[in-house]
């Protein structure tokens, strides 16, 4: 695990920025540091290493290919390396390695194979920087699904690359234009969807897609080499046809397979264990691999409604894991809140980050690797919000469609078509499930923008063209199953762009590395051949994981209502500590003064917060925005 940065055609002195790159994204990669750049200069590849995967200097990057064709700087692990370093062996195209690293491997790889097919023969997680001497091209590469990030774009000339959108920002020349038509989404979802990024020109590489840059590196083009829709799409035509327990050995068995490739490290390896059944099972599956010993962690809240830790520790005791676990308060939060902004780059509003920060930090403590359960609700269809759509869909779908939508229409269009009430209209109109999350999504994004940003959107030119993502073009009834439409597009946006997101800068803010044994190609794979009903019977959701997990874990431990990774938030803002800092940043004069926010809109906003307890999501969204503008102005970001 470690941290890229990059760029072609600098039109500056190039090791003085390329140090700020490495020295920006320091707390990705503490171990060492490296830097390597091409005779003429025009390309500079920048690396920041954490060592997990042979300690030696023999892992050392940016890295050379044995035939000197190419070079490169690599975010991540290949978990089934030793797979593809056998077959290179046996086929004679190498004939010994001077490492134990994947990086080695992937790269040989590559001149073996190419780019495209040993992407496709790789089973991990990675963003990484290929420069093909030869062919004066380089290649930027994400993983499948989304779990190591890369952002890229022009400064001037200056084509610029890095896994964090802030080593971009720090080099000589930048200008941080905000992007205003991505406004509209951040403030709806509270996260910013890829491929848009906060500034101007800046993006976010898509999961499974190659960027192609060749000499005089003014265009690209990007390429995919694996798609969630397509696998999808695929999987449900092409549907498992064993009983539900044939199925669940089936699952077991490729996670347990994905574990024993991701608990392979030369450094101390632990688990997130949230007592939920995602963390259970991988915990439970973690210690039949092992044989032995296993370290898990979790985080616990004073406040009951939102702690899960004693259950936690019950699942600990039972599966006999050596448990960690850290109960915290406002004062914790107060601590976190400050450097979020910068451990993110950009505005990010999924509170659950606080949790996810302090739960990494205590683990790495102990351990330098650490398994998670993420991916367990949007594979298995977990989420409450499933089941809740699905219930107004019933409801509204009795109602004639034209009928539905005449009246949605009206409502809107009218003097009250504002607020609850206006939600309500949208809902009532759905087209169908898709529709109805969409519109369920939709949170007080124009409201919040001001009369200038809102102008130009409606010009819509330049900086203020309203950004599309991709829940607005998700087209109705892809998918056979309502349900797993809703799982797509959560596996599409939401799961890359904000839980994915949250562990990766969360974790590696303390230079933690996460694997995500449910995200592994093959499981991944074999989820979208599911029926609905093997993830689903009525109001038991993720059920093929329960018949894994009940073999491990008593069913009372972990038959209770969802809680989610969730802080009293909305409580500890109207304590005196953070209601300063939330007030100082919501000052009327500083946001007229950006002119992107609408200063009356956001003070009633506040106001409606702190004396009826409304816009709990909205003003966290507000306030991470906020406190990303005030890092910007102060150059921090």
């Amino acid at each position: 695990m470690c941290g890229i940065a990059g760029f072609c055609n600098g039109d500056f002195d190039w090791r003085k920025n390329i140090g700020k790159m490495n020295e920006r994204i320091q707390h990705r990669g503490p171990d060492a540091s490296g830097v390597w750049a091409s005779e003429d200069k025009k390309v500079v590849l920048g690396h920041r290493r954490l060592s997990i995967i042979d300690l030696t200097p023999g892992g050392a990057q940016p890295m050379e290919s044995q035939n000197g064709r190419y070079v490169i700087a690599y975010n991540g692990e290949i978990y089934n390396y030793p797979v593809i370093k056998e077959k290179l062996i046996r086929e004679k195209r190498v004939t010994a390695f001077k490492g134990t690293s994947d990086t080695e491997v992937l790269l040989e790889a590559v001149s073996a194979y190419g780019l495209m097919e040993t992407l496709r023969l790789s089973k991990g997680m990675f963003a990484l920087a290929l420069y093909d001497k030869k062919e004066q091209m380089l290649f930027l590469a994400r993983d499948r699904v989304g779990e190591k990030p890369l952002y890229y774009g022009f400064v001037g000339k200056t084509f610029a690359f890095a896994s964090e959108i802030g080593a971009i920002a720090c080099l000589d020349g930048f200008q941080a234009s905000v992007n205003k038509g991505i406004l509209d989404a951040y403030f709806r979802y509270g996260y910013i969807p890829a491929p848009h990024s906060v500034y101007q020109g800046i993006y976010k590489l898509e999961p499974g897609k190659i960027l192609e840059l060749k000499a005089p590196f003014a265009q690209y083009e990007t390429k995919t080499y694996w798609s969630m829709k397509e696998t999808a799409c695929y999987g449900q035509t092409h549907l498992f046809q064993g009983s539900g327990q044939e199925a669940a050995e089936e699952l077991e068995r490729l996670l347990k397979d994905a574990i024993r490739g991701q608990m392979t490290a030369d450094v101390p390896v632990g688990a997130f264990l949230s007592a939920g059944i995602d963390s259970s099972t991988i915990v439970s599956l973690m210690r039949q691999v092992s044989g032995g010993h296993v370290r898990s962690y979790t985080i616990g809240m004073w406040e009951k409604e939102f702690n899960e830790a004693e259950t936690a520790k019950k699942i600990a005791a039972h599966l006999g894991t050596e448990h960690t676990e850290l109960y915290i308060t406002e004062e914790d939060a107060k601590q976190v809140i400050p450097k979020l902004g910068t451990m993110f780059g950009e505005p990010f509003a999924d509170s659950s980050q606080i949790p996810t920060y302090l739960v990494s930090r205590m683990t790495r403590e102990h351990v330098t690797v650490s398994l998670s359960g993420d991916g367990g609700d949007e594979l298995f269809g977990g989420y409450q919000t499933y089941r809740s759509i699905e219930r107004i869909f019933r409801k509204t779908g009795r109602i004639p469609a034209f009928l539905r939508k005449s009246v949605s229409a009206a409502i809107l269009h009218s003097p009250w078509g504002k607020g609850d009430l206006a939600t309500r209209a949208r809902l009532l109109g759905a087209a169908g499930v898709e529709d109805l999350y969409r519109c369920s999504a939709i949170g007080e994004g124009i409201g919040l923008l001001s009369a200038e940003v809102q102008q130009e959107r409606r010009a819509g030119a330049g900086a203020g063209r309203e950004c599309g993502t991709v829940m607005d073009t998700y087209p109705t009834g892809l998918l056979p199953e309502p349900l797993h439409n809703l799982m797509l597009m959560d596996m599409l946006m939401y799961h890359p762009d904000d839980i994915l997101t949250k562990v990766d800068r969360t974790a590696m803010a303390v230079s933690l590395e996460t694997r995500v044994p449910m995200l592994d190609k093959d499981v991944v794979e074999f989820a979208w051949t599911l029926p609905i009903s093997y993830k689903k019977q009525g109001d038991v959701s993720k059920k093929i994981l329960r018949d894994i997990l009940y073999k491990y874990v008593p069913r009372e431990l972990v038959e209770r209502p969802k809680t989610g990774f969730a802080i009293p938030l909305h409580k500890w803002l109207k304590e005196p500590g953070l209601r300063e800092w939330a007030e100082g940043l919501l000052e009327p004069e500083i946001i007229k003064k950006q002119r992107l926010l609408n200063a009356d809109a956001v003070g009633r906003m506040w106001t409606d917060f702190v004396e009826r307890g409304v816009w709990r999501q909205q003003i966290w969204h507000v306030l991470m925005f906020m406190e990303f503008m005030r890092l910007t102005e102060e150059k921090h970001v």
